[in-house]
């Protein structure tokens, strides 16, 4: 093994297959470059970020995130319900995920449920509830990035909701 060693701020790169308790798979990077990600800038969520510190390169480990250290718990408050008008007549159906304007920017929720008059939508993150097992491979570590931005405040190749690639 190598001195090296993933420490604050520095930029690290980190191939991981994500999966749920019942071990189905959530999101990975196979098939595409690793996740580049600077320590300790807050651009993952906790326990992802906790989890590489101390790493070395190509060392692996699997890790296993309670929802505190993951997306958190599902908030009750961030499920909305909507007039049936909002949607000037385009269906939907349970399950869907829409998009919204909000004063912080474009949000995503999921319909979970309708009715003739109303339909309701949750803006948690799917995630959020969830314990969530990770195996990570660190794949690199260096001090400036080594992927180009998208300018999209995601790391390319990510799924956040735009044109990243």
């Amino acid at each position: 093994m190598t001195d090296i060693m993933v420490k604050d701020g520095v930029y690290v790169q980190v191939h991981y297959t994500g999966t749920l308790e019942d071990k189905s798979v959530f999101d990975s990077s196979e098939g595409r470059g690793p996740l580049e990600f600077k320590v300790n800038s807050g651009s993952v969520i906790p326990g992802f970020n906790d989890a590489v510190l101390g790493m070395a390169l190509e060392e692996e480990k699997e890790i296993i995130l309670p929802p505190d250290q993951a997306y958190g718990e599902p908030h009750p408050e961030a499920i909305r319900e909507f007039p049936a008008q909002v949607l000037q007549g385009n269906k939907i159906q349970v399950g869907q995920v829409l998009g919204f304007n909000s004063p912080q920017g474009p949000v995503h929720g999921r319909v979970v449920s309708m009715d003739t008059d109303k339909f309701e939508v949750d803006f948690n993150h799917p995630l959020a509830g969830k314990t969530l097992t990770f195996k990570l491979r660190v794949v690199g570590i260096t001090d400036t990035p080594t992927q180009a931005s998208c300018g999209c405040g995601c790391a390319p190749n990510t799924d956040c909701g735009t044109t990243c690639g």
